[in-house]
């Protein structure tokens, strides 16, 4: 029997970006042929996709971890590393994508074949032969390549049905469903037997697949599922993308709450929960109506009385969602643009954090600017504080505050910051734990 799982955690990884070659041109009869060091190749994207035919996050209950393929290294003859190749994780439609720490919505996921970039691949190192120059002849280094961008995901599903069945728990929605349609939902005759929930499809006459409904049953709600008391509340999202709301009394009170006061709560935890689904279209329907002999005066609750075992008023109730699903479908729809533009990020660092006698400078531009493969060489020295001037990390370092013999981390290199730096150097020192660490003196 398969487990449905509506939550769930990601861990994309794009691909590492494949190193640039130091190399050198050496044939007979070629005096100093020069760098021919080839770049390395991009890593892939993690891209998720939605597709009809994954139904639950299951599989990312136990093995959240995706990863696209690396770019290969550069090579001599100016060869270029193959980049890797992007991965695609199918998601069921009706994901939604959110940052694991902040909560933050990333991506919703509602039509087939929605797609979006889970983690971007890192970019491929430049030979030493793209670092040819008048001034450098002979470049001895290269770049690294990028390493991929790697973060956790949180995944939610909110199930995309025509109508949703709403009401307490033990109220008859698992049999209403099962008496309609042709889902077999687990059914007793105590509280909470709905731990997931349930579609089913609803055949109206002898209609084509078209005009079909597609009933969704959710676990029972009680008072303050809003807030998080009960069950209920970890499905409270799946109500979100039906078209109708089929809100279910029990006429009986088998519970002990009266129907009209059942309606009372369960509106009320709709409104607490997303005001904009009191404006769904909805209909209210009392369930047991066998076992209830006689009704009481005043206003009545529901607008439709039945029951799953008598099957009373099931034909009435079908054709009503029928019409409230039509209605719903023909409504027009918000048009959404058309054209999108994306813009390419301005390179530059984001922030410097400071710590007594340490300043960290954070950012991929500011790391990648030192992801040279000989920091000993002279002319990647020259590289590394050019592009570091440019990057302005000189002005955030004064704005900072940050003063002559003051240590610096980007990264995971180590120097000493000086205002004239472009007369300094980098050197080599090896550490205890046999990390190596490079410090500017």
């Amino acid at each position: 029997m398969s487990t449905f799982v509506d939550s769930a955690q990601l861990h994309a990884k794009g691909g590492d970006g494949g190193a640039g070659a130091v190399s050198f041109r050496r044939e007979a009869h070629v005096d100093r042929g020069g760098p021919d060091g080839g770049s390395g190749g991009r890593g892939g994207d993690v891209w998720v996709v939605a597709s009809n035919n994954q139904s639950s996050l299951l599989g990312f209950r136990d093995h959240p971890h995706r990863r696209a393929e690396d770019g290969g290294h550069g090579s001599s003859k100016r060869k270029s590393g193959a980049s890797g190749a992007d991965l695609e994780v199918p998601l069921p439609v009706g994901s939604v994508i959110r940052d694991h720490r902040s909560g933050e919505v990333l991506c919703d996921l509602a039509g087939v074949g929605d797609r979006w970039r889970a983690a971007r691949g890192g970019r491929g190192g430049r030979g030493n032969a793209t670092f040819l120059s008048n001034r450098r002849r002979a470049p001895g280094f290269a770049e690294q390549g990028e390493r991929g961008e790697e973060r956790w995901l949180t995944l939610e599903l909110k199930l995309a049905a025509d109508v949703a069945i709403v009401g307490f728990p033990n109220v008859g929605k698992s049999t209403l469903i099962s008496t309609i349609s042709a889902a077999r939902p687990k059914i007793a005759d105590y509280p909470f037997t709905t731990l997931e929930p349930h579609l089913g499809v609803v055949r109206v006459g002898d209609s084509s697949a078209a005009s079909d409904l597609v009933v969704a049953d959710i676990p029972g709600l009680v008072e303050g599922a809003a807030e998080g008391r009960g069950l209920g509340h970890e499905f409270l999202r799946h109500i979100e993308r039906a078209r109708a709301l089929l809100v279910l009394v029990d006429l009986a009170a088998t519970g002990g709450v009266e129907p009209k006061t059942q309606l009372a709560v369960l509106l009320d935890e709709l409104r607490r929960y997303q005001p904009e689904l009191l404006e769904r279209p909805r209909i209210v329907v009392g369930s047991k109506a066998d076992l209830v002999a006689e009704r009481s005066g005043g206003e009545p609750v529901c607008e439709l009385e039945v029951s799953a075992a008598t099957s009373s008023g099931l034909p009435q109730l079908v054709g009503r969602l029928a019409e409230l699903v039509a209605a719903a479908r023909a409504a027009p729809v918000a048009a959404e643009p058309t054209v999108v533009v994306h813009r390419p990020v301005a390179e530059r660092i984001e922030a410097v954090r400071r710590s007594p006698g340490v300043f960290e400078v954070v950012g991929a531009a500011a790391e990648r600017a030192l992801a040279l493969s000989d920091l000993t060489d002279d002319h990647a020295i020259d590289v590394v504080l050019g592009r570091l001037r440019r990057l302005g990390v000189d002005r955030a370092l004064s704005r900072a505050r940050a003063r002559d013999g003051d240590e610096v981390l980007i990264g995971e290199l180590s120097f000493t910051w000086y205002r004239d730096g472009s007369d300094g150097a980098l050197a080599v020192a090896e550490e205890p734990t046999g990390r190596r660490r490079r410090r500017r003196s």
